[in-house]
């Protein structure tokens, strides 16, 4: 066990919590297929990211007012996600691990590649949250918890999301949870995640998650079929817009907002972040879907997977 730093339907009375990873970001944006074995020329930028981080972030800064997150890092960097996150406007409960560092994702961000990304993760200290880390105290006040999918990729923050989703929902809290990586969802595998999430209210899953999850190519099917496991799921389909879906069928079709991409790490964090912010506003999930789309679009034209921030950004800390 670590140590704590510092502690639809209408509008929504309480707050938001996620329960997620705060990672350190290295963005390095080139332009073209990398140079093996030499070097090859980059803009290279270390920021807070996350995508429990950001999403809380981006709640906040699409107007919800009470963003609290519960997550786990490493000595090394905490005070400065612990100011990153404050200054965004969310309250950080977060753990200081013992012994493991804070968790980086190296973001290969190709400029001449519609300003596609690839991951390199290292999930230090994040994957580490633990049951003795959860508190059902942590839900007074709160009127909506979100998951991050990454919960699910090792058994110690399985074990923490199960306990979370449990306490909501004797609670009567609504549950939301985004899959996060494909890639991680592939090994976990298909059935186990779906038994894992038995009992979620919303499911904000990509056209790649929704497809892997089903089987589907067409993420209108895919979509659909995922609503006969979750009463409402969210496909985000990137340029593509959103679709919206509940008891086996597609109700709406949500266009993306225009965008002048620079880099996509964040761009589904902050759909997630507008449209719980949104919903719990009390908007449709048709209009949070569209404030996610928009949230996604002003994400895409920034680097890194923050919203813009309410002051500058405090460096981060020396390796």
């Amino acid at each position: 066990m670590g140590s704590r730093v510092r502690a639809e339907g209408g509008a929504s009375r309480g707050g938001l919590l996620v329960v997620g990873d705060v990672i350190t970001d290295v963005v390095a944006r080139h332009r073209g297929p990398l140079s093996a074995g030499t070097d090859t020329a980059a803009s290279i930028l270390a920021l807070p990211g996350g995508a429990g981080a950001n999403v809380a972030c981006w709640a906040a800064h699409s107007g919800c007012a009470d963003v609290r997150l519960l997550g786990r890092l490493g000595a090394d960097a905490a005070a400065w996600h612990e100011r990153e996150l404050i200054a965004a406007g969310v309250r950080p409960q977060l753990v200081v691990d013992p012994t493991a560092t804070t968790g980086t994702v190296i973001c290969l961000v190709d400029t001449a590649a519609a300003a596609e990304r690839t991951f390199l993760t290292d999930s230090g200290a994040s994957l580490r949250l633990d049951p003795a880390d959860w508190s059902d105290a942590l839900l007074d006040g709160v009127a909506r918890l979100h998951l991050s999918g990454y919960l699910l990729f090792s058994k110690p923050s399985r074990a923490v999301a199960a306990a979370a989703l449990g306490a909501a929902r004797a609670r009567g809290v609504p549950v939301s949870l985004d899959p996060a990586s494909a890639g991680f969802l592939r090994e976990l595998g298909v059935d186990r995640f779906l038994a894992l999430v038995d009992g979620l209210d919303v499911l904000l899953p990509s056209l790649d998650e929704a497809c892997l999850l089903t089987g589907l190519p067409d993420p209108v099917d895919a979509a659909a079929k995922l609503s006969r496991h979750v009463p409402l799921v969210v496909a985000k389909l990137g340029a593509d817009g959103a679709l919206v879906a509940r008891s086996g069928a597609v109700i709406a079709r949500v266009p993306a907002a225009p965008a002048a991409p620079r880099d996509t790490t964040g761009a589904g964090d902050a759909f997630t972040g507008a449209f719980l912010a949104a919903l719990m506003a009390g908007a449709s999930a048709e209009e949070a879907a569209s404030s996610g789309c928009r949230a996604g679009a002003l994400a895409v034209g920034r680097t890194g997977g923050r919203p813009p921030a309410r002051r500058p950004a405090s460096p981060p800390p020396l390796p």
